[in-house]
């Protein structure tokens, strides 16, 4: 099957981690790794939109956490499921014991020990009812484009100690590109209506979505009081090797072609069969191994001062 439906955004989270490890840009990392090096071990981390839990495992796996407790949260109960049902095989293939008890899991190993607790719910009624407690890192990766970022960061900094760090990581800005063409003019029409779906997106009536959320990020986040202590490019680009598509990277594009078909679909600026046409094209290029597919995104370190 061309287009491999029913879609599981689980298995596209679980698919997009080698696109996410190729796409992270490793100075900021290297800047985030100094920094929690500097600061006493045990440190609290809560992780916000966050998935299946694929940060908190490159966080081990790149050498970023050794000792701390991790809180992620994520509003789908799809998720929180898949990612406590990977914990453990994740754990055991690093030579760590993963031992669940009231919800949580206690991960230790030669040189790890972390907890770790796998919530389901809304960022901001979490952050209402959570008042009381301060994290001493936040994160949130390739989820803050999703939101109204004026009126979310300070909203996400309340969670964070006086002092403390945040990691906002694929931050969309604005380029989608896919080759080879089908036709460079129509195709150009798509992207910029697309990118207009993102701007006009909402939810629950208030705005939830902004295709040049990375460039707008610096400013955002000084008027909230934040300071950037680095930040640059982590550009998804996916292609095909000389064996095909890596890991389960077919997947994640035929995931992103059903996302643009979504957006779109219902569009008065769009003509329904020629934008059938082009998305069944888009599929046959990925089963042919030829599509190409980049995406210009940001990542930010910081310090919020409280």
């Amino acid at each position: 099957m061309i287009d491999p439906q029913p879609y599981s955004f689980s298995r596209y989270l679980s698919a997009k981690k080698t696109v996410d490890d190729r796409a992270l840009n490793r100075h900021v990392w290297d800047s985030l790794v100094r920094q929690i090096r500097s600061m006493p071990a045990g440190m609290q981390v809560l992780e916000v939109g966050a998935g299946i839990g694929t940060m908190l495992e490159r966080m081990v796996e790149w050498n970023a956490l050794s000792q701390a407790s991790y809180l992620a949260l994520d509003q789908m109960a799809e998720n929180i499921e898949a990612a406590n049902q990977r914990l453990p095989a994740w754990a055991a293939a690093r030579g760590c014991q993963a031992h669940r008890s009231a919800g949580a899991w206690e991960i230790v190993g030669e040189q790890l020990s972390l907890q770790v607790r796998f919530e389901q719910g809304d960022v901001f009624e979490f952050a209402a009812r959570a008042h009381a407690q301060k994290w001493d890192l936040l994160v949130a990766n390739a989820f803050l484009d999703l939101l109204d970022i004026p009126r979310s960061l300070p909203v996400l900094f309340s969670l964070l100690k006086p002092g403390g760090l945040f990691y906002f990581t694929i931050n969309f800005d604005g380029m989608t590109l896919l080759e080879p063409a089908i036709d460079p003019v129509y195709d150009e029409h798509i992207q910029a209506l697309y990118h207009r779906s993102m701007d006009d997106r909402m939810t629950d009536g208030l705005p939830s979505g902004d295709s040049r959320a990375g460039r707008h990020l610096f400013e955002y986040l000084r008027r909230a009081g934040a300071q950037v202590l680095d930040a640059g490019a982590s550009d998804w680009v996916v292609f095909p090797g000389q064996d095909g598509y890596l890991g389960d990277e077919a997947y994640f594009l035929h995931f992103i072609i059903w996302t643009i078909d979504q957006a779109l679909s219902a569009n008065p600026d769009v003509s329904p069969a020629r934008f059938k046409r082009w998305i069944k094209e888009r599929h046959a290029q990925i089963v042919r191994g030829e599509l190409v597919y980049i995406a210009h995104q940001l990542d930010f370190l910081g310090r919020w001062a409280g």
